[in-house]
């Protein structure tokens, strides 16, 4: 009876602690999301760290403000052009001074993020970007680009030459184990599935990486052309000398303007904005001044009530089947996308829809369920497909439906064809693991997606027939919508990637820009001259983040304790194809990779 007694005690006392632990942490987070909003004094200077991923849109976590305040908000596009916008304008706002070391965001996001730059700098407030002991890599200093000044200590790292990317191939690995691939596809180029039977690029995805190596090169040589005034040779000559003494190269050839200490660069703003050398300098951070409002900055607000709707779609395109083993935080479902455009149609005062896609593909058929809805909703309301680094294979499938769209000079787009991926583990079972399958069925096809065997010349017909049906449905869809004929779309079609430029070139894209062209045009089809944001999927709750921030932090952890290459992008994505039915027929982006 004791113990009883003891372990009730225990049990009651742990769920009093459970509660007041959640009384806390929900008064910790109403009162800082009751702040008011920060006054800004005379000669503030907006200070910021700029590094790392560069995303479209961040939805705010108050548990990493409560549990990392050190780490401050993280900056997306959204933020980065409002904060821009707003100091631009503030009177008491006298400059910006971005710290920044190696940024990881995509070409796309950093070819907007470059143009918010510059457009601050037509304000006339000085710019000034600095690197601590990390230092910058290419990404970095393309944005440092614009600045008046670029400092950096005596000492650090500063990366400068050219870029490369890396595919990882597992055909030796697989014969290893005793795995075989069974590989259907349709299209030269659909080589999603090389890296499981070859153990280097064919010609055909050779190609298409070093076209879209060349496009990243030439957008970064632009920007050097236009801070060097050096011409695009002398600037490839520049990326091709041995990095020794890579800083005091910076500085010799006008990349680097100063080198400077954080104290140093203070006494330099100070003297530019003539702030006593003994006073100390007035800075804010990111985080506060976006709490800062538009009309408190000087910005005119919108008037009215019309709104265009955001809706952002970024991850893979899978199937609705419940909770992944490595998070469902960046997959999009028909479900969700549904949801999200019924109710911007259903509000009357949204006026135009942007559906802002993220993708490399997934499931053709969910590919398809979406290309459906954004079809129906362009006939109730005008519907712009913005690109953001990636949108190929089903991600260009659910964005063709689109009335326009709307592809960054670099996001990699097209990749129209599907494939499917199998494995054929008899030999793994049967010789390496000593297990054997007895197999009963009722009809022939019962097991044709049964893994412990090869797939019979039958059965391997049936399963192409079915991929090139499928292939020829995405044609006649993208025929369809963007008013080709079949023949054409398959001559561009083929699994084959294209650059946003080349893609406008030979009409899957309709105008070069990023988000905000795309806001433009969608704003002008709906007639309207002054609007507001209207984002989705909405914000979090608090009560749905308490649920499922830690979950998702948690798979986040996990993931980087898996050894390179086991976290790499395309061991995600086999993770990924192996855990759908088998037969799921794939849109997907041919290969994986990242140019850094």
């Amino acid at each position: 009876m004791k113990f009883l007694k003891t372990f009730l005690a225990s049990v009651l006392g742990t769920i009093i602690g459970i509660f007041l632990l959640l009384l806390i942490l929900f008064a910790t987070i109403v009162s800082s999301s009751s702040d008011p909003e920060p006054y800004v004094r005379s000669n503030t200077i907006l200070k910021f760290n700029l590094s790392g991923d560069i995303p479209a849109r961040v939805t705010p976590d108050p548990f990493e403000e409560i549990f990392n305040p050190s780490a401050g908000p993280r900056v997306s596009l959204q933020t980065l052009k409002r904060n821009l916008e707003k100091a631009a304008s503030h009177d008491n706002i006298d400059g910006v001074w971005i710290r920044t070391n190696q940024v990881t965001a995509s070409w796309a996001n950093l070819a907007s993020a470059y143009d918010y730059l510059q457009e601050y700098k037509e304000s006339g407030k000085f710019l000034y970007f600095s690197t601590d002991d990390i230092g910058m890599n290419e990404k970095a200093y393309f944005l440092a680009s614009v600045a008046d000044s670029v400092f950096t200590p005596p000492e650090t790292n500063f990366e400068f030459d050219g870029f490369v990317t890396q595919i990882s191939f597992y055909r030796e690995m697989l014969d290893k184990i005793g795995i075989e691939p069974e590989i259907f596809r349709v299209g030269e180029y659909k080589s999603a599935v090389e890296p499981f039977i070859q153990r280097e690029s064919s010609p055909e995805s050779e190609e298409q990486i070093r076209e879209i190596l060349n496009g990243v090169s030439g957008q970064f040589v632009r920007a050097m052309e236009a801070r060097t005034g050096k011409s695009a040779d002398e600037i490839h000559d520049m990326l091709n000398t041995p990095p020794i003494d890579r800083l005091q190269f910076a500085l010799d050839n006008g990349l680097v303007d100063q080198f400077a200490y954080d104290d140093e660069i203070e006494d330099l703003i100070k003297q530019r904005i003539g702030v006593e050398e003994d006073d100390d300098l007035r800075t804010i951070s990111f985080g506060r001044y976006s709490r800062v409002t538009g009309s408190s900055a000087g910005l005119d607000d919108p008037s009215g009530s019309d709104k265009i709707a955001v809706i952002y779609a970024s991850g893979a395109i899978m199937p609705n089947l419940g909770q992944s083993p490595f998070g469902n935080q960046n997959v999009i479902t028909a479900s969700s996308v549904r949801s999200q455009f019924q109710s911007a149609l259903e509000d009357d005062d949204v006026k135009a829809i942007v559906f802002h896609i993220n993708s490399g593909g997934g499931a053709a058929t969910t590919s398809d369920l979406i290309w459906n809805d954004v079809r129906k909703a362009a006939e109730k309301k005008p519907v712009i497909a913005a690109m953001g680094s990636v949108a190929a294979s089903g991600g260009y499938y659910i964005a063709a439906a689109a009335d326009t769209i709307v592809a960054a000079e670099n996001t990699i787009t097209g990749s129209i064809g599907i494939f499917n991926l199998l494995f054929n583990s008899q030999e793994l079972f049967n010789e390496n693991l000593g297990i054997e399958f007895d197999t009963f069925k009722t009809h022939e096809y019962a097991d044709l997606y049964d893994l412990t065997s090869p797939f019979t010349p039958n059965e391997q017909r049936v399963i192409q027939q079915n991929i090139e049906n499928g292939y020829e449905s995405f044609l006649n869809r993208m025929a369809e919508s963007r008013g080709m004929t079949r023949d054409e779309v398959h001559e561009v079609g083929q699994g084959r990637v294209w650059t946003g430029v080349a893609a406008q070139e030979i009409g899957l894209v309709d105008v070069v820009g990023g988000i905000d062209r795309a806001i433009a045009i969608a704003a002008e089809k709906a007639e309207i001259d002054e609007w507001t944001i209207d984002s989705y999927p909405k914000s979090r709750d608090l009560f749905e983040t308490l649920f499922s921030s830690g979950n998702a932090k948690f798979q986040a952890w996990m993931m980087n304790l898996l050894p390179d290459p086991l976290n790499r992008s395309e061991t995600q994505d086999l993770m990924m194809l192996m855990e759908q039915p088998q037969g799921t027929n794939w849109a997907l982006l041919p290969i994986r990779f990242d140019v850094n």
